[in-house]
Parts: C-alpha cells; structure tokens; sequence
C-alpha cells in the first residue's frame, strides 16, 4: 500500500531490487500475472485491479506460491498510471481485454485515449513497450489510430513466439470458442 496516493510512488517503494518492472493494468484473476512472475523471477510484477475479490484472490495465489516479485495494488487502472507510478520506471505495461465501451456514445470512457497514452509514455523507461489484447476489432482499431495519432509510441511486430506470453483465462476460452484475438506492441520513443 502506498504511503501517500496524492504523489507518485518511488520505484523503491514497490520493489527494493531494481529489477525491471511490469504492469498488469486491469488484472482481472491474475492469472496473467501470476505465470509471468513464475517464468521470470529476475522481473518484478505489478498487477493492478479494482475490484476486492479479485484484489484477494491474486494477493492469496502470490502469497501460496512464494512470488516474492508480484505486489498487487488495488486502485483504478487510470489512476495508477496518471498519478501514481514512478516516471521512467515500466518496461513493460499489459492491457489485456479491457471493457470495449462498444455503444459510441461510451467512446469516451475506453481507457486508450491520447492524454492515457501521454501518461503511459511517461511512466515507462526509454524504450518500454505498451503491450494490448483485446476480443473487440473495433477498440483494436481505435487503440490503433490513438497509438498512431500519439506521435510517441511506434507499433513494432509481435510474433507469436517472440517471448513468453502467457494467456489469461479470458482469452484461452475465446480461443478455445474459434474467435480471433486482437493485439497490439508498440515502442515508447525517445522524448
């Protein structure tokens, strides 16, 4: 927990071995989370949800397993990355099937927007990566044009065997129902 929310958090505040940090923004059942922290135990961890029951079911998975790389922090996705995380502290931020807000009239409450972007830039090192699913084509192709129309992030490749990415339980029963998976990587650049 943090000490104070009306500042942004030292990167010692969250981890104390200066490993490089990733965010699950929006965590859901941490099961995401959870396997990166098992595969990579030289990177730390940081899944972000809302909701208390999923805030205590990942919080008692990470204490049963001993990941003593994966914090959880119980705040809103927004909030977390506008306001309170270190600057130049992520390398990585996942997003992972956020709420679509499908209705255009609810547009505006999709969290990818330019001033979200802005705030991302921010907050990850020189270089960090910006990593998005999601189930919608239409919020892929929004996020597409917003990360575009940014000017800060350049979308690179994402090969499916690039890197270890483990799929959360949302998307292994999409896949497992035949629908498509939309993604996203792209590049913070050099301010």
């Amino acid at each position: 927990m943090p000490e104070d929310y009306f500042r942004r958090v030292s990167p010692r505040e969250l981890f104390t071995n200066g490993a490089p940090l990733e965010v699950d923004l929006g965590c859901g059942d941490g099961s995401f989370a959870l396997a990166l922290a098992r595969h990579h135990p030289d990177r730390n961890v940081l899944a972000v949800e809302r909701l208390l029951g999923r805030v205590r079911k990942v919080c008692r998975r990470a204490h049963q397993e001993q990941l003593e790389n994966l914090r959880v922090l119980r705040l809103e996705a927004r909030y977390t990355v506008e306001w309170l995380l270190p600057l130049h502290s992520v390398s990585r931020l996942h997003l992972l099937f956020p709420d679509p807000w499908p209705k255009a009239r609810h547009h505006r409450r999709r969290l990818v927007q330019r001033d979200f972007l802005k705030a991302l830039h921010d907050i990850l090192v020189p270089g960090g990566e910006f990593l998005f699913k999601t189930d919608h084509e239409d919020y892929f192709q929004w996020t597409k044009v917003e990360v575009a129309a940014s000017g800060i992030f350049k979308p690179v490749d994402w090969p499916a065997d690039a890197f270890f990415y483990p799929q959360t339980d949302f998307e292994k029963q999409w896949r497992a129902e035949g629908r498509e998976v939309f993604r996203l990587r792209a590049v913070g650049k050099e301010s």
